[in-house]
Formats: structure tokens, C-alpha cells, sequence
């Protein structure tokens, strides 16, 4: 096949090499793409009927006048590709986009005539190696102190109320839970749904309409209160919504709230051997929180050692596209209100860009780390993922699975921040660190100056 090749094989000219702007163009000499399209026809020939003619004997001439020029496209597009391939093979380059491709100067192609196309693309750069002994951490340990537990499982008691009844002829105050009938009108007829008996209502608790609670504050066992209020205009029943409406109830039972007492009977409730088991799970759980936070403060000052340890050339488009998206990002943090894109271009400020510039070098250098650490997310960790983001749609779960699936781009947006974790781990295990107790407190501060930046 070589004595075929000769002659006709494709060229590729640098036309540009400026910092990382590269150009190149790419000839496909005639006699290469007739090549390529003879072969695709001789590939497709035996599978082909025509009228006139056995399967798989149709002339080569013949087929070549029927599917020739829907061939041409496929053959131009399989040259260009094979051409960029192996430019990138034998360069070592790695373009920081998707290349861009066109035909020199809007020529337009005619049939026996070479394509030539042009290339242009911003090569990564080359990416030091990160020294990971020469970074310094400080790891902030907090340990659960007792009144953060004891505070927690006043919490629990609360939420574990119970009710007793209030002495005789007790009036009925905010928080008390009464027990009621009430058979609801509107215009003087019942209406349907609208009656109940005994029914316990925590006063306070808004799980009426608005207003219908208050008018029970005060009332004893044994009165008969009329409840007058309104359906809201966004009521679900379209027949109620906006209709005034009379409660009549009658008060049965008034009970004040009971915290529970905080002993092995509540343990028992949420799960736990006893009191001593529950504080303990609530401290695990306590201080799982501390040090989420601690290694959010951690890699923040990893981060920013990174930065100022490694300097590179940065490509211009990839930091302009992550400066737009910033700029794009805060004007709708501050115009919540407006959820369209048609605030035309949002310029973005030095600010944006420097900001840009931080996450983009940041992330080609923990992306190269990774490569050369062939750190990989696993599909068992992919899976994780998705289960965690799955539960924001709930009942919607399989929907979602079908739609990551079929979605390289939101597979992407997951699989970034796992990697970027483990690559963050990597470089720590190798880093110098030193840890340092401190207070809830303490940690607090060191949390919310991080969001300040």
C-alpha cells in the first residue's frame, strides 16, 4: 500500500507559534481524498443492490457516480481528523479547546481540487511538577465539646415534646395543644372536608388557614368558639379559594407541652442503646461537621500556596470563558429576581479576571498532578454521586439517572469535584502538616473569612 501513499500524503504547515497560539494548515492533496473515497466504496460495495445487478456486484464506477459526493464529506471530514490526530500525536500538544477548523480563506472546494484547511488552537502549557514537601498546612482538630453535645440534645427533647392536660378551667396559650370538633360553613352551608372530631392542633403551629389558631388563644375546655377567617386566593380547592368561612369547634381537651426528659427513654427513641449512646453519636456527628469545615480551611490554604508556588502561562480564551461565567454567576447572585439571560454581555471587571486566572491556573495544575498521579474516580464514587444529587428529586430518581447517562457533560460536572478532592488528598499526604486543636469558635472564624474572599 505504500507505493500508493507516495505523493499524496497530506501536509501539515505551522503557520503560527506565539506564546501558546499555534496555526497550522492542512492539505488534503486530491489524489488522497480519491483515495479515501475508493476505499469507503470498495468497503460499502458487497452490502449494496441495485436494480440490474446481484448483491455485492454493483461496478465500483457506477456506485462511485451514485454515493460519490455523499462519500466526500465523510472521506474530507476522516482526512482532516487523521491529520489532527496525529499532529497532536507526534507534537505532544494538547489544545486547551476544541481546535478551531475552516477552510482557508472561504475558498469554496471543487471536485479534483486539494482541501486546505486551517488550524488554530491554544496548546496547554507545559505545567511544573508541584513540590509538595515545600507546603506548610495547619489542621484545625475540634473536638465536641460537652455543652455543644448537652446544647444538641436539648434540641432532640424538644423536638420529642409530649402534652398533658392543664389544670381545670386552664386557658389555652401559644404552644398549648388543644384537642377540638369543628364543623366548617361557608354562606351558611357545610362544605365537605371541612368537619373533624377530636382533633389534636398545636396552637402556633400554623397548620391552618392563617388566623384560625389565634382565635383559640384563651379558650377553656368545654367553650364553643366561631372561627371566622378566610381561604387564601391561592387556596387549593378552587371552590374555597378566597371564601370567608365559620369554624364552629368545641374545645375538649387543652394540654401544655412537655419537653421529654433527657434520659435512656429518649436514647431509646432516636435509636440508641442509652443517654450515654446518644451523646456519643451526636458528638461523632458533631465533629463529622468540624472536620468537613477543617478540610474546607485546609484546602483553601493549600490553594493558596499552590498559586503562589507555581507560575505559567495561562491560555487567553480558556481564562476569558471562566471570567465571563464569573461575571455571569454575580450578576445573578445580585439580580436575583431577573432568571433570563437577556442582560446582553456582562463585562467582566479586573476583579473577575484575576479571579478567572487564580481558578484556571489552579485547575490545569490539579488537573496535571492527577495525570501524572493517575488519580481516577472510580465508578463506584461516580454512583455515590449521582445518588447524592438524585434525592434533590424525589420520586424523580430514575428520570435522573436516564438523564446523567445520556449526559457526558453533567457525568463532567460531577466526576470534577471528586477528582479534584483526591488530587487535593494526593498533594496533602506529601505536604507537612501540622495539627492544632482549637474551639468550635475558633473554627467559625477561620470558616467565614474564607467566604469572605
Amino acid at each position: 500500500r505504500d507505493d500508493e501513499k507516495d505523493g499524496t500524503h497530506m501536509q501539515v504547515t505551522e503557520t503560527l507559534n506565539d506564546g501558546l497560539k499555534r496555526g497550522y494548515t492542512i492539505t488534503v492533496t486530491a489524489a488522497e481524498l480519491d483515495a479515501k473515497v475508493q476505499e469507503k466504496l470498495v468497503e460499502a460495495q458487497p452490502e449494496i443492490e441495485m436494480k440490474g445487478f446481484r448483491k455485492g456486484k454493483v461496478p465500483l464506477a457506477i456506485l462511485k457516480k451514485q454515493f460519490g459526493q455523499r462519500l466526500l464529506g465523510d472521506a474530507m471530514q476522516d482526512a482532516i481528523d487523521g491529520a489532527m490526530k496525529d499532529h497532536f500525536d507526534k507534537t505532544g500538544d494538547r489544545p486547551a479547546l476544541q481546535p478551531e477548523v475552516k477552510m482557508v480563506d472561504g475558498e469554496t472546494w471543487a471536485e479534483g481540487k486539494d482541501v486546505v484547511v486551517e488550524m488554530s488552537y491554544e496548546a496547554l502549557p507545559p505545567i511544573p511538577d508541584v513540590d509538595a514537601g515545600k507546603i506548610v498546612l495547619e489542621k484545625l482538630v475540634v473536638k465536641a465539646a460537652d455543652a455543644d453535645v448537652e446544647e444538641a440534645l436539648k434540641n432532640l427533647a424538644a423536638t420529642a415534646q409530649s402534652f398533658e392536660d392543664r389544670k381545670k378551667g386552664a386557658k389555652a396559650k401559644d404552644g398549648d395543644q388543644i384537642v377540638i370538633d369543628f364543623k366548617g360553613s361557608v354562606d351558611g352551608e357545610l362544605f365537605e372536608g371541612g368537619s373533624a372530631e377530636d382533633y389534636p392542633l398545636v396552637l402556633g403551629s400554623k397548620s391552618f388557614i392563617p388566623g384560625f389558631e389565634d382565635q383559640l388563644v384563651g379558650a377553656k375546655v368545654g367553650d364553643e368558639v366561631s372561627v371566622n377567617v378566610s381561604f387564601p386566593a391561592e387556596y387549593g380547592a378552587a371552590h374555597l379559594a378566597g371564601k370567608a368561612a365559620v369554624f364552629a369547634c368545641t374545645v375538649k381537651a387543652v394540654k401544655e407541652p412537655k419537653a421529654a426528659e433527657i434520659d435512656d427513654e429518649l436514647a431509646k427513641k432516636y435509636g440508641a442503646e442509652d443517654l450515654a449512646a446518644l451523646k456519643g453519636q451526636i458528638a461523632e456527628r458533631l465533629e463529622a461537621e468540624y472536620k468537613g469545615a477543617s478540610r474546607a480551611v485546609l484546602k483553601r490554604a493549600l490553594l493558596d500556596q499552590l498559586d503562589a508556588q507555581v507560575k505559567f502561562d495561562l491560555p487567553a480564551r480558556l481564562v476569558e470563558a471562566e471570567a465571563a461565567q464569573i461575571a455571569h454567576q454575580l450578576w445573578h447572585e445580585e439580580h436575583p429576581e431577573d432568571h433570563g439571560h437577556n442582560h446582553g454581555n456582562i463585562d467582566a471587571t479586573d476583579e473577575h479576571k484575576a479571579l478567572a486566572e487564580r481558578r484556571v491556573r489552579l485547575g490545569l495544575l490539579l488537573a496535571e498532578v492527577g495525570r501524572k498521579a493517575e488519580v481516577t474516580v472510580t465508578d463506584a464514587e461516580m454512583t455515590q454521586a449521582v445518588l447524592a444529587q438524585a434525592r434533590n428529586y424525589p420520586g424523580q430518581e430514575r428520570a435522573y439517572f436516564e438523564f446523567v447517562q445520556k449526559n457526558q457533560q453533567v457525568q463532567q460536572q460531577l466526576r470534577a469535584p471528586i477528582f479534584e478532592d483526591k488530587v487535593v488528598d494526593h498533594i496533602v499526604a506529601g505536604a507537612k502538616v501540622t495539627e492544632k486543636e482549637v474551639s468550635k469558635d475558633e473554627l467559625q472564624k477561620a470558616i467565614e473569612a474564607l467566604d469572605e474572599m
